[in-house]
């Protein structure tokens, strides 16, 4: 089945904020600093994304491209993971959402309530760049991702990951990406959501321009998403832990869990998954870990392995 990149999605918003008054979610002023009650225990530390699992869960996209959808709603999402895995975080990225109608969102969170799954972060895909030279473009970005922040304060998440895309003939600016990435984070603060950015893409998500941008932007707001294999695309080991590092010294509520990547010509490009605990131990982590499993298999069988790795690290 054809491979959809988060890279490309984008959904628009829709009267999100009524639904989080009618839910009761704060809208109200800016808190100082974000707070989450993590657990310690280490299997309610484990989440699962619904990334690994996009050829199985139906989406805009299936319909876009006139493919029969698969079996799974992303509704569906939470009981599967909270039987299958045992685990009752979950991570379900924006491309399965079929709408982010109020109506819609509100009814996502029931499903998963009477499930007994939690969402603990939403990748948020955006189509605007926060750097994009046009002030114009910038200003759609921050609306794009204020959307997602709505989608998280309807369905009780603690934070959204939000996507930089690139801009063509455009190279990454830490200064226009913090400032727009400031204007998400302040919105963020007022309904206690965090906003994210993960080293992914290898030239707007760089690891070290991620952090350039989170400590230009000093709000308490916007942390590090730290994927244990993106970085690892560069194919240099020590890119990669070095990458990894510098984002945990960022990071607060969520991590991606993978044991590799598939790269150019399908070649898996394997990482140490015990030296990146090791990496998050140091820095102090105590936030979520997301199986997000990112190579050709069985996700089933991959995140079921993924969680395994996870509990013995973490005992």
């Amino acid at each position: 089945m054809e491979k959809v990149s988060r890279r490309n999605f984008l959904k628009k918003s829709s009267g999100i904020a009524v639904a989080a008054v009618a839910l009761g979610r704060s809208t109200g002023a800016m808190a100082s600093e974000p707070h989450i009650e993590f657990p310690t225990e280490p299997r309610a530390r484990l989440s699962v994304a619904s990334y690994p699992f996009r050829d199985f869960i139906s989406s805009p996209h299936w319909k876009a491209a006139g493919k029969a959808p698969p079996a799974m709603d992303i509704k569906g999402f939470g009981a599967m993971v909270v039987e299958k895995f045992n685990v009752k975080n979950i991570e379900p990225w924006s491309a399965h959402f079929a709408s982010t109608d109020a109506a819609y969102v509100a009814e996502l969170r029931a499903t998963f309530d009477k499930a007994g799954a939690h969402v603990i972060n939403i990748p948020g895909d955006i189509k605007h760049s926060v750097y994009d030279p046009d002030a114009a473009n910038r200003s759609e970005a921050v609306k794009e991702g204020k959307t997602w922040i709505d989608a998280a304060t309807v369905l009780g998440s603690p934070s959204v990951r939000i996507h930089i895309g690139r801009v063509k003939n455009a190279k990454p600016d830490v200064d226009l990406a913090a400032g727009s990435l400031g204007q998400i984070a302040d919105y963020g603060a007022t309904k206690n959501v965090v906003v994210n950015l993960e080293n992914d893409d290898l030239v707007s998500e760089d690891a070290f321009f991620v952090v350039k941008v989170i400590e230009k932007a000093n709000n308490p707001y916007l942390h590090a998403l730290p994927d244990f294999a993106n970085s690892m695309m560069s194919q240099s080991a020590v890119f990669n832990y070095r990458a990894v590092t510098a984002m945990f010294k960022h990071a607060y509520n969520i991590s991606h869990v993978k044991e590799g990547e598939d790269g150019e010509g399908g070649k898996f490009i394997a990482v140490d998954v015990e030296k990146t605990f090791g990496i998050a131990k140091a820095a102090g982590y105590r936030g979520y870990y997301s199986m997000e499993m990112d190579r050709k298999g069985d996700p089933y069988e991959g995140t079921q392995k993924l969680i395994d790795m996870s509990l013995k690290y973490l005992a």
